[in-house]
């Protein structure tokens, strides 16, 4: 069984990165973020950290390396869910083009194809993300680095688990889909949707107070508040060490979702991970329940 497993793995992952297409779309889409992000947001940004600091205080280096920090939070938060849905989507390619027949006649359990279907997804998606987040490392080397080893450690932490997020997430959804069409409808809703409700192009601070505590249910929120946090925590101790008083530096945390809130109460870095760390596991019961349930079905 385990050896039909890893042959199914390597002929999935094999076949998206040998689908142009579809590996193509998944591996220039952080790198598109990041040239849009720098290009039309980068000075936005600037300016806005500029505007809400204390003229003279906060040098200009510091400031870059705080607009860098949120830049390439915001594309890893999106881009780990985004790809996650790219290279999975081959499970539905296979339904859509008659592959899945293939498999289903031999003597290959359900849950075996399914798990071989949900690994894949995960080996290609952190390939992609994990050389994304190379390339955003060295953006923010180049622009103004106030990392150290342990947030650059975390930040890989970051990127696995929303991996695994939007892998087991995609997985499931794809169950229900059967078509190249719906395809197509999925992964345009999930790239337009997804970066505006987990607070990655717009953090939730400026959202009215009603829409925060609903997105505050989501999980893909703590997530993209892991990454801020990790990306940004160096320049943020570099801006008070330069004198800018503690009650100021945690209202850039609050306003850039550093700091999160669920009801008014602030959710700590560890109570983060715990909350990403279950739904995961919840989600992968769910995915197997799903797979346990269409193959009963089916008899």
């Amino acid at each position: 069984m385990m050896k039909t497993f890893l042959l199914l793995v390597k002929r999935n992952i094999k076949l998206f990165f040998n689908d142009k297409g579809m590996f193509l779309t998944s591996l220039i889409t952080p790198m598109i973020l990041l040239v849009l992000y720098v290009t039309f947001l980068g000075n936005v940004y600037r300016d806005s950290f500029v505007q809400n600091f204390p003229p003279n205080i906060v040098s200009d280096k510091v400031i870059d390396g705080l607009v860098s920090g949120q830049l390439i939070s915001s594309i890893l938060a999106v881009s780990c869910i985004t790809v996650a849905f790219c290279s999975n989507f081959l499970s539905v390619q296979d339904k859509a083009l008659g592959n899945i027949k293939d498999l289903t006649i031999s003597p290959v359990k359900p849950n075996v194809l399914s798990l071989s279907y949900y690994f894949a997804s995960l080996v290609s998606t952190l390939i992609i993300c994990l050389t994304a987040l190379a390339v955003c490392l060295v953006y923010v080397a180049i622009t103004g680095w106030y990392m150290n080893f342990s947030d650059v450690m975390l930040l890989i932490l970051d990127v696995i688990l929303l991996v695994l997020f939007g892998t087991i997430l995609s997985s499931i959804i794809n169950m229900f889909l059967s078509t190249l069409g719906q395809i197509s409808a999925v992964g345009t809703i999930v790239s337009s949707v997804y970066g505006f409700i987990c607070g990655a192009y717009m953090p939730l601070s400026s959202f009215p107070i009603g829409l925060q505590k609903v997105l505050s249910f989501l999980p893909g929120t703590y997530g993209t508040s892991l990454v801020r946090e990790h990306s940004m925590r160096g320049a943020l101790a570099a801006v008070e060490a330069e004198g800018l008083p503690q009650t100021h530096i945690d209202s850039v945390k609050d306003a850039m979702d550093c700091n999160i809130y669920f009801f008014g109460t602030e959710v700590t870095e560890l109570t983060k991970f715990i909350i990403l760390i279950i739904t995961i596991v919840v989600l992968i019961g769910i995915y197997l329940l799903l797979n346990k349930f269409y193959k009963k079905k089916a008899r």
